[in-house]
């Protein structure tokens, strides 16, 4: 993909090829920012479900969650895409954490018949959006499969090739697809073959960032309590114990969900976009810095995501980023 062609955050004004196709039709990208660890043995999704802050024990078969794993002071030790094979649980986790996770979670196994891998090398994802994307990928398999709802799972023999689908459940509709690292390049040339145009990591960005999805290591960190990241839906509020959850619920009940700072959108004046770092101020005061910020093609203007403090997080606060004045947005932007 040519300079031209291709959307970038750092100035590009035009639509390009794969952000219109991402949103009018079919676009693909392997997730490199994404690893995967393997949970086995038939205790899992018990020891899973003292774990992680969404249902992950309820699934009476193939399934999957968002959630989140925390410190006992609530604060973020990563989100994660919790995927019930059947046989195993795939947990779908920021790739430059993988192995540091895997070796974690093997520490917090005691007496239960539980096994954690970082298979991240072995196994590959590849996100699929646009439209057309369930036609996109229906059509790489011989047999017939069902359309998925929001959420829903397939899971697929191929041959000697066991593969996944998922369609996620928030953000613009889409779908990813876990394969053996050695089958993912055939089943990209596939999507390509089938008139699916590959998406570059900078448009992907700027979708992320108009869809308004925080990522953990960017607008989240190990600082972060779920719920200053928009992150409800990640947590069950019916289900057992679970790590960190006496914070969550404090905050739910006492708090009434009222958080220090949170993640919000901007809308800054101008044509310039914030870089990412860059300090929120209100009446002079720093409230806040960037996360996340892109030129909009949608909006035809910057925007940006920022933590700031819960003084400063309502729609149409007026608070300055590099001199110039931005307004306070609900996520999504578009």
């Amino acid at each position: 993909m040519t300079s031209d062609e291709r959307q970038t955050t750092s100035g590009g004004r035009g639509r390009s090829v794969a952000y219109d196709a991402a949103l009018e039709r079919v676009a693909f990208r392997r997730r490199h920012e994404r690893g995967v660890l393997r949970a086995a043995g038939k205790d899992r999704l018990e020891w899973l479900q003292g774990l992680l802050t969404n249902d992950v024990k309820s699934f009476g078969g193939p399934g999957w969650a968002y959630a989140a794993w925390l410190t006992p002071q609530g604060r973020m030790i990563t989100d994660v895409a919790a995927i019930e094979t059947g046989n195993e649980t795939w947990l779908d986790v920021p790739a430059p954490l993988a192995r540091a996770l895997a070796e974690k979670l093997d520490l917090m196994v005691f007496a239960e018949d539980v096994r954690i891998e970082d298979v991240s090398e072995r196994v590959a994802s590849i996100a699929v959006a646009g439209p057309d994307g369930w036609k996109a990928v229906s059509g790489l398999f011989p047999t017939t499969l069902s359309p998925l709802d929001r959420g829903g799972i397939a899971l697929v023999r191929d041959g000697g090739d066991s593969l996944v689908v998922i369609r996620t459940r928030s953000g613009p509709d889409g779908y990813v697809l876990y394969s053996s690292s050695t089958r993912a390049a055939g089943l990209e040339e596939s999507l390509a073959h089938g008139g699916a145009t590959p998406l570059d990591d900078e448009t992907a960005e700027t979708l992320r960032i108009e869809a308004g999805i925080p990522r953990f290591l960017v607008d989240m960190t190990d600082e972060t309590i779920p719920l200053e990241a928009n992150l409800d839906h990640a947590i069950s509020h019916t289900k057992g114990c679970y790590v960190g959850q006496e914070i969550i619920v404090r905050i739910r009940d006492l708090a009434k969900g009222r958080v220090a700072r949170r993640i919000v959108g901007l809308l800054p004046e101008g044509e310039a976009v914030p870089a990412v770092g860059t300090a929120v101020l209100a009446d002079g005061r720093a409230v806040g810095r960037t996360t996340s910020a892109t030129w909009s093609p949608a909006l035809q203007r910057p925007i940006a995501m920022a933590v700031v403090h819960r003084d400063s997080t309502a729609a149409g606060t007026v608070v300055a980023v590099n001199d110039a004045t931005a307004i306070v947005t609900p996520l999504p932007f578009v």
